[in-house]
């Protein structure tokens, strides 16, 4: 046994290059020099068995918020001569990167040329599939799940931003997909949304699969999705404080699976590992549960390939596939029913591995189509305006004739939109927007998703903090410090007035990497108000921004260090404008923003 598993991993190292360069090896050769792929294996799970006997017909269906018992697997094949084994492939946090990495095309000559070579394969998603990309927010994701269905896809998780088109859209998805969403923790008013598991039978074996979703989600999506018409919270993800009901919901999934005779246990998992998700990450879960064979994990969207204990001191292996389908994790079965291998393959360079390869299969045409599909879409109509949104001074020229740039030195009529756009998306108290975010004006009349999307084409995403009034002065402050001068930091403001005294010298403190240290003298913004109330120092205000400037120190700003996070990537820009325009504003933007220079929000004077 040990010298076949030695075989069959070395004719697994050749077969790589042509899976990964999906033809011949010389081909790999012939592009001259490196591919960019790399390849990461976790080792062997001892003591992990099960019967080898053929492919169960099973499928799994769904209602959109109904939870059934798990399905009964069908009437086995006739064992196949050719079968190899069992390959479950995996990938995460694709956020419709359906061209980068692998590429959806990569991906599919994949799973083919593995089948092709007498391997069954199941395909596996961790969540954050569909939204990410104009391709994703144009179809409000329905694009992606074509996409799956024609790989075809097996089985998926929701991740944290399936929901960012809202509840009612994403069940809708599940629906449209060919393959079941699963989630052990995913709950309405206390009931499961979904099964908590599937099992798919292969040639006798058994492997089962669990989804996990993080609680996170509930301050990771829009929270008004997750609520009732009172804004009382009907959608759950059993999250308490620590961690216990979570584990629980995993315990007893995997628990009934095995005794519905799973041989393997396979979790997916949508946790992350960053300290902000205990007591909800891989590393709690695994440590409080047993019975897992292998975790497969997204949310973070790290590499990270480890092995731990669960509580019973088992071996677990966990494995990541970072974003953008950089990578594709796999787990190689044996016809014995042993998992042999777990690890990923990793593309590393910019190009794609279709274009750089040259692949064509048949998702090759639907990708060009979708991409022909989106530039058609990008023309479609969203909104209206009555008015021309500004970046430039209407007036004003430089030395050499050219309109000179306003949003990052002044406020702008564009600017209050966008700042209103997060401030009432997020429903916070304040809004913000770096004038360096705001890319391009819009003209009178209809308004266009290529529109929208050229104004944030940055794909930052709406995020809301508590803040104290001292950290808003010094982030006004810091915003304000290159005025007349333009800084892409200049903020334009939602919920707020201030006075910024241009003839003050900025007192602003950066440290050796451009950063905000502190103010050392004379302050040149004054007069802040939130509403018609002074700014008091001392209070807490929610402020509604984006991850660039709130999570990442995007342009210097370090004052939101220590701000607690009440809403963390919602969703994206554009989509924030754009939901803003058509539900807020009824697709209509009126006089209110009749003005280029925005409606006084931010009174400069001195320079």
């Amino acid at each position: 046994m040990k010298k076949q598993a030695a075989q069959r991993k070395n004719r697994l190292s050749a077969r790589l290059s042509i899976v990964l360069a999906l033809i011949l090896c010389l081909m790999t050769c012939a592009c001259g020099g490196q591919t960019g792929v790399q390849e990461d294996t976790v080792s062997e799970q001892p003591g992990l068995s099960g019967e080898s006997t053929q492919e169960s017909t099973q499928e799994s269906t769904q209602g959109s918020e109904t939870a059934g018992k798990v399905e009964e697997t069908a009437a086995p094949e006739e064992t196949s001569e050719e079968f190899k084994g069992i390959y479950v492939l995996c990938t995460s946090d694709v956020h419709c990167g359906i061209d980068r990495g692998f590429g959806y095309v990569g991906l599919k000559q994949i799973r083919d040329t593995l089948e092709q070579e007498g391997y069954k394969v199941l395909l596996v998603d961790d969540g954050d599939s569909i939204q990410g990309e104009p391709i994703g927010t144009v179809s409000k994701g329905e694009t992606i799940i074509e996409f799956m269905n024609a790989l075809p896809y097996d089985v998926a998780i929701p991740g944290n931003h399936e929901f960012d088109y809202g509840m009612d859209r994403f069940l809708e998805l599940t629906q449209k997909a060919d393959f079941p969403y699963i989630s052990c923790n995913f709950t309405k008013k206390g009931e499961p949304v979904f099964k908590p598991y599937v099992i798919k039978e292969i040639e006798g074996i058994k492997i089962a699969f669990v989804g996990i979703t993080t609680p996170k989600t509930l301050t990771t999506s829009t929270p008004a999705y997750f609520q009732d018409e009172n804004g009382e919270y009907i959608y759950g993800f059993t999250g308490d404080d620590d961690g216990s009901a979570l584990y629980e919901a995993v315990q007893k999934a995997v628990d009934d699976a095995r005794a519905e005779g799973a041989s393997l246990v396979y979790v997916m998992a949508h946790l992350g590992l960053e300290e902000e998700c205990k007591p909800w990450t891989y590393e709690d879960v695994i440590s409080h549960t047993t019975g897992i064979d292998v975790f497969l994990d997204g949310h973070s969207h790290d590499n990270e390939q480890v092995e731990m204990k669960d509580r019973n001191g088992d071996s677990v292996t966990r494995l990541a596939v970072g974003t953008k389908l950089g990578a594709i994790g796999y787990s190689r079965i044996s016809p014995e029913g042993e998992i042999e291998e777990t690890g990923a393959w990793h593309w590393s360079n910019k190009v794609s591995a279709p274009e750089l390869l040259r692949i064509e299969n048949e998702i090759s045409k639907k990708v060009e189509a979708a991409k022909e599909e989106l530039s058609s879409r990008l023309d479609e109509v969203v909104g209206h305006t009555d008015v021309e949104l500004i970046i430039y001074d209407p007036v004003e020229k430089d030395n050499s004739g050219k309109p000179i740039r306003m949003v990052r030195r002044a406020e702008t009529n564009l600017g209050d939109l966008c700042a209103d756009a997060f401030r009432d998306q997020g429903k916070a108290d304040i809004g913000v927007m770096n004038g360096g975010g705001i890319r391009v004006s819009i003209e009178k009349g209809d308004i266009t998703y290529g529109d929208i999307i050229n104004v944030n084409p940055y794909g930052n995403e709406l995020c809301v903090v508590e803040l104290t009034g001292a950290q808003i002065q010094d982030a006004l402050e810091w915003g304000c410090r290159a005025v007349p001068g333009e800084a892409g930091a200049f903020l334009q403001v939602s919920g707020l007035t201030f006075d910024l005294d241009a003839s003050v010298e900025s007192s602003c403190i950066m440290d050796e990497n451009g950063m905000f240290k502190g103010v050392g003298g004379k302050r040149r913004v004054s007069n802040i108000k939130v509403g018609d109330e002074p700014l008091d120092l001392n209070r807490k205000y929610t402020l509604a921004g984006h991850n660039y400037m709130l999570l990442e120190h995007g342009d210097g700003y370090t004052m939101f260090d220590g701000a607690k996070l009440l809403q963390d990537k919602v969703k994206l820009d554009n989509m924030v404008l754009i939901d803003y325009i058509a539900d807020t504003l009824g697709g209509v933007i009126g006089e209110e923003y009749a003005d280029p220079y925005g409606q006084g929000r931010i009174h400069i004077i001195g320079g």
